[in-house]
């Protein structure tokens, strides 16, 4: 009997240690939840980006991209979209955000319904401004002919005209997103800060210099910064407003690519052309990170 115990141990010690090298059930979990997330990353993320670093790897597309007048065109309307559209938007939602501030229930019913462009969805949005802007039966010249009697303008044959309109749709689809969120942050100011400038005999102005405008300069930065790197790739704005007409000549960046790559059938001319943006959007991201890393330590 001691025996079979004796020669039964070692089989006994080595089952135990099989079962001591087993991952633990919530190891087991974790990586059962996490596997699918880093495989859709994988297959989204990183082999799109990858693959299109390994498409715009070639110095030659450069060369024939800065050789080509539209492309040029198109830097010239990314900086002007990107730096008109971005401050004008930031500055107006900075001083709407002010107005909301008041009191009163009409107040809260105007907030309500100047959310609702952002609300709409993007595509019919714009579509119905580019019918709105046709030059022979678009909404807003018949409305000047029925009520000043003056022919409007064919809006988006004018460069300049088509490029204002796809900033006026940008600002306007985008304001009242960023307007809600400086009211939030305005609201986060001490009410107490406010009466004590009162009691000191402030202006509204002084108010606004002395105790909003420094409250609020982080916020708005990091906004800022945030907004410009979107804009960097909107799409929808230019194609849907203007088209990038009249000939390409309001086409930016991001159009410009999808152009390349899809209607002139050239992949790696497309993706250049959207890798371009890099040497701005990259310090543009470091500064955003550095940025919310500095809020959060303050925090």
């Amino acid at each position: 009997m001691s025996d079979v115990l004796v020669l039964g141990q070692p089989v006994i010690r080595a089952r135990r240690t099989w079962r001591m090298r087993l991952p633990s059930p919530d190891l087991c979990w974790a990586i059962a939840f996490a596997l699918p997330y880093a495989a859709v990353f994988v297959a989204f993320v990183l082999y799109p980006v990858m693959f299109g670093l390994w498409l715009g790897s070639d110095p030659a597309l450069y060369r024939e991209l800065v050789s080509s007048p539209i492309y040029l065109t198109a830097v010239a309307n990314t900086l002007i979209f990107v730096g008109v559209g971005v401050n004008l938007k930031m500055g107006l939602a900075f001083l709407l955000s002010g107005y909301f501030m008041r009191r009163g229930w009409w107040i809260k019913t105007l907030l309500v319904i100047f959310i609702l462009p952002w609300a709409t969805p993007a595509l019919p949005a714009f579509m119905s401004i580019h019918w709105l802007m046709n030059g022979e039966w678009g909404f807003l010249n018949v409305a000047l002919a029925a009520v000043f009697g003056v022919d409007g303008p064919i809006w988006l044959i004018d460069r300049w005209l088509a490029l204002g309109a796809d900033l006026g749709a940008y600002i306007w689809k985008q304001l009242p997103f960023w307007t809600v969120i400086f009211l939030a942050g305005r609201m986060s100011v001490p009410r107490e800060l406010y009466e004590a400038a009162d009691v000191d005999g402030a202006t509204w102005f002084r108010r606004f210099v002395h105790v909003t405008v420094p409250l609020q300069a982080n916020l708005y930065l990091v906004c800022t910064l945030l907004s410009t790197i979107w804009t960097l790739g909107d799409y929808n704005t230019i194609a849907f407003v203007s088209g990038g007409g009249p000939s390409m000549s309001t086409e930016v960046l991001a159009t410009i690519g999808i152009r390349y790559a899809f209607t002139l059938s050239n992949p790696s001319l497309g993706v250049a052309a959207v890798l371009s943006a890099l040497p701005v959007l990259i310090p543009l991201m470091v500064l955003l990170m550095r940025k919310l890393r500095t809020s959060s330590v303050q925090l």
